[in-house]
């Protein structure tokens, strides 16, 4: 197992950038492919492809899935953990837009700054790096201010309460993480519990809200599907789970406040969402709540 380190360095600052970039644009992406495929069953088939992918990976790396290192229960409530935070967050897409659904989804960081100092000593955070952290999230509701106004119908609240609930889960997922034996795991291992247990779960679910399941994908569907299973729920969660047991959790969870900017950048390009000038004056108040996150004692 790699070494921890206790700040990001900037190789984790580069994937990262990278990361919160294309999840970016995937919010937008799956929003857009809701028409022609249902929630649950498009995230169905995007982590049974992972899972499949990821036991091929395993395989060509001779990474073992099934030691027994102590890791199952705690793998299990992660992977169950994960599922849920997906569940919400497609159903949540058909009603609320992506970006609104992204900042609320990225409250995750509160929940780990929160609760895992409660756990593990060393991720507790000073009071600038607190600062940093609140700054960051300021950023975020000042970028998207027009999107706090009253909602506009009864079905926005709820996707924004999904939202909040996807939020609480993923943020639940890295503190189970970070607690327990599985932050001696390898990346691998993590990654599979997770979307292990969401291929199982999330195709159940989906029947059991009565979804329709097509088999006749436009190539745009097509193409969303696996963008988001390739390079979505396969490769970028592999360096995510790969990041968790190297670097600070609450450093890297911080960092991802990047994410919905992204999103309401994607969102403008895309969906031609007005693009304003307080998105730009929030990238630069997101930067300076990373850099005082991830400010070193000393």
């Amino acid at each position: 197992m790699s070494q921890r380190k206790d700040h990001l360095d900037g190789l984790a600052a580069g994937i990262l950038l990278a990361c919160c970039m294309f999840w970016g644009f995937q919010q937008v992406l799956v929003k857009a492919t809701l028409p022609e495929l249902p929630p649950i069953f498009q995230a169905a088939l995007r982590f049974v492809g992972a899972t499949a992918l990821l036991m091929l990976w395993c395989r060509w790396r001779r990474v073992p899935l099934f030691t027994h290192d102590q890791t199952l229960w705690p793998g299990l409530l992660a992977g169950a953990l994960f599922a849920a935070e997906f569940a919400c967050l497609y159903i949540g897409l058909q009603y609320t837009s992506a970006s609104r659904l992204t900042v609320f989804l990225y409250t995750s960081p509160f929940w780990v700054a929160l609760l895992l100092p409660l756990l593990v000593h060393a991720e507790r955070l000073r009071a600038l790096q607190w600062a940093g952290l609140l700054l960051a999230f300021l950023a975020m509701v000042f970028a998207l201010r027009e999107s706090f106004v009253a909602p506009q119908s009864e079905n926005q609240l709820l996707g924004d309460a999904l939202a909040l609930a996807g939020g609480l889960a993923w943020g639940l997922t890295t503190v189970t993480i970070r607690a327990s034996r599985l932050a001696r795991a390898s990346a691998e291992k993590l990654l599979f519990y997770q979307v292990a247990v969401s291929a199982a779960v999330l195709p159940l679910l989906s029947l059991t809200l009565g979804e329709n399941w097509t088999w006749q994908f436009s190539p745009f569907a097509l193409g969303s599907l696996l963008l988001q299973t390739v390079v979505g729920a396969f490769a970028s969660y592999l360096v995510w789970m790969w990041m968790l047991g190297r670097y600070p959790a609450t450093k890297i969870s911080a960092f991802a406040f990047l994410t919905p900017l992204f999103a309401l950048l994607f969102g403008a390009l895309w969906l031609q969402e007005p693009l304003t000038p307080s998105l730009l004056a929030a990238l630069a108040l997101v930067a300076v709540g990373i850099v005082l996150v991830n400010r070193r004692a000393g």
